[in-house]
């Protein structure tokens, strides 16, 4: 059997679909979303209801599973809301919710695991932004703030942690088919989002991005895929 790994976000999209690639990659695997994770029937598997919000709901699950699996040595943290909006009429209590989500439940996940891999100088923490953390786009202020602060995050503590052997990745999709955009409350933003998708001739699929995540941790630990920008060859933003 191989190493534990942690996934976020798994009852759909790129969680769901990373949780299948490495549990067939022989991965023993805990699997935490808000929502009851789905029942994948993956052998040598946890699945637990946890808020990643929640620091110590992380700790606890993250306990339960190395007791029985062993040190975790990869977390994949894909758990991520996507409200659009423009910033003078938006409710800031979306802001609020994207920023505990897609900011703290990825520090969150990195502070349960990270110390235990800096003193066994062996271990991968891989983070889902989106290329939104790289660039702007129309009704994506707030969100690219999210997303911009996930690639800040992960290259600061990646040189922290370095000399210890520790990877830190960022994988940055374009769009990709899964239900993120059902998370925006306007009609006419999520109207406009899919007539945009369509000139693009669609997205990619979450197995698309479950590949990006198996490739860069399958590369010996001496080797650091620092950043993968994925997208439709058709996506030209």
């Amino acid at each position: 059997m191989k190493k534990l790994a942690v996934i976020t976000g798994t009852s759909s999209g790129i969680g769901r679909a990373s949780a299948i690639k490495l549990s067939n990659e022989g991965h023993p695997l805990l699997l935490l979303d808000k929502d009851e994770p789905m029942d994948l029937n993956l052998p040598n598997t946890i699945s637990k209801s946890v808020d990643v919000t929640n620091v110590q709901s992380i700790k606890d699950a993250v306990a339960e599973a190395e007791e029985k699996y062993g040190k975790v040595d990869c977390l994949v943290n894909c758990a991520g809301i996507m409200l659009l909006g423009e910033a003078q009429n938006q409710d800031p209590e979306e802001w609020k919710r994207m920023l505990d989500v897609n900011v703290m439940g990825v520090l969150n996940g990195i502070h349960v695991v990270l110390d235990d891999m800096i003193k066994r100088n062996e271990g991968t923490v891989i983070n889902i932004s989106s290329i939104a953390g790289r660039k702007t786009f129309p009704n994506h202020s707030a969100y690219c703030g999210t997303k911009f602060a996930v690639h800040a995050i992960t290259e600061n503590i990646r040189e922290e942690v370095a000399n210890h052997n520790v990877r830190m990745i960022t994988i940055a999709p374009g769009v990709v088919e899964t239900n993120l955009l059902s998370h925006t409350t306007s009609d006419d933003i999520k109207d406009g989002y899919k007539d945009w998708k369509k000139t693009i001739g669609g997205g990619l699929q979450a197995e698309d991005i479950a590949n990006a995540i198996s490739f860069a941790y399958s590369q010996p630990q001496n080797i650091c895929v620092r950043e993968i920008v994925i997208a439709t060859t058709r996506q030209d933003s």
